[in-house]
């Protein structure tokens, strides 16, 4: 736990000491766009020398199968986005605490696991509309380092990148496309294989300070023990009752047996 908290501690000091001057025009700026609650990314970036967070308070996922029945628990999920730049960002994303439990359905045991998450590190470069309007798009590298442990991590590390492409179509609507390649750890956690998703987004502006969201995702995961394709359509709904405050909540739906069941989230974001 102190090797994570230094780690993040590390990452935040170097952030801060890279962020160029910021003038007073940029501090006035209300940009402020988070990824949540919907399953895609924004394009657009925090300004240099602000940090944005974004958590779930918890977060509830449900995988039930023939065999087994897992429920996994997030407290405190939390994506720290710290502007280093113009049209830069570094991320840090990070769970303190994560529950695992699992019921064998033949044999009627339960097993629990507790612990932090594994940390994913990410640096979003912005290509079109930094803040957010018009067709927003950028990309973003990450690798995810195994902090957890037993079933909570990954055991071994992973990297990819995403490329949110954002387009306001109106002061109502919004589209969005959010792709996604990884080089992504095996399950048996000796080693790591392709994986891909794409997902398809509408916003809906329900009144000045209220969002709906509407998701639609594609994954396969060519993992060696089975290739799999898993979809999701997820529906969230966001409130903000400042320019800099947002709470929200996520529910997503699997829509075929290789996918979670369900998943609740309720969070919120701000900006210091």
């Amino acid at each position: 736990m102190s090797r994570v908290r230094g780690l993040l501690l590390a990452v935040c000091a170097g952030a801060a000491a890279w962020a160029a001057p910021v003038s007073a025009q940029q501090r006035d700026d209300d940009r402020f766009c988070p990824n949540r609650p919907s399953l895609g990314s924004s394009g657009c970036t925090t300004l240099p020398g602000q940090v944005q967070v974004e958590m779930s308070g918890v977060d509830w996922q449900l995988d039930n199968n023939p065999d087994e029945r897992v429920d996994t628990t997030r407290f405190a999920d939390t994506l720290a986005r710290i502007g280093v730049g113009p049209k830069t960002e570094v991320q840090v994303g990070w769970s303190p605490q994560v529950i695992a439990r699992t019921r064998d359905k033949a044999r009627g045991t339960i097993s629990r696991v507790a612990g932090i998450s594994d940390l994913t590190l990410a640096v979003r470069q912005n290509i079109t509309h930094s803040d957010g309007h018009g067709l927003s798009t950028a990309i973003q590298p990450f690798v995810t380092l195994p902090t957890g442990r037993g079933d909570i991590s990954e055991g071994t590390w992973s990297a990819g990148a995403v490329v949110p492409v954002v387009y306001e179509v109106n002061d109502t609507w919004s589209l969005g496309f959010t792709g996604q390649a990884a080089a992504q750890a095996d399950e048996d956690r000796h080693g790591r294989h392709f994986d891909a998703s794409g997902i398809v987004e509408v916003g809906y502006t329900v009144s000045s300070n209220v969002t709906a969201f509407g998701d639609f995702v594609l994954e396969r995961d060519n993992d060696p023990m089975q290739h799999v394709t898993m979809a999701q359509l997820a529906g969230s709904l966001a409130w903000q009752p400042t320019k800099r405050t947002q709470l929200d909540v996520l529910a997503v739906a699997g829509l075929n047996h290789d996918t979670p069941d369900l998943q609740v989230a309720f969070g919120g974001a701000f900006v210091f």
